[in-house]
């Protein structure tokens, strides 16, 4: 399936948007407006608010908000970050006898001794 990446953000073809919708709609989720849209491109305002608008009756929604928040519900885009994640997830469960990684112990000594040197100083301000 093919991809584009704008920002942090990464789109998928072939799932109900054209091309250049798509990549309205990518630079819609970075936080373009359609003036720095249409500059990004080399194209109109006028075109990227077309394309916007076609995108916005594809998806059925009002606004640029909920025209993010749809494509992102229909999978259409994604952050890249998620992506990312799930590399490094990938990673950890493939490669698990890495002899650098420490597991982190339970804080059950720290607990204990902090209580001893607790009752020892209301001890003392007792007495």
């Amino acid at each position: 399936m093919d991809t584009i990446t704008i920002g942090a953000w990464i789109g998928h073809l072939g799932r109900g948007l054209a091309p250049r919708e798509l990549q309205c709609v990518l630079d819609i989720a970075c936080g373009m407006t359609s003036k720095e849209i249409a500059r990004h491109f080399g194209i109109s305002e006028s075109g990227v608010e077309k394309r916007v608008r076609d995108a916005m009756l594809k998806l059925k929604v009002p606004r640029r908000a909920a025209l993010v928040a749809e494509a992102m519900r229909q999978q259409i885009i994604s952050p890249l970050c998620i992506a990312l994640a799930a590399l490094i997830a990938m990673h950890s469960a493939i490669n698990d006898s890495d002899p650098m990684r420490r597991d982190r112990r339970a804080p059950e000594r720290r607990t204990a001794q902090v209580r001893i040197v607790r009752r020892a100083e209301a001890f003392e301000l007792h007495a």
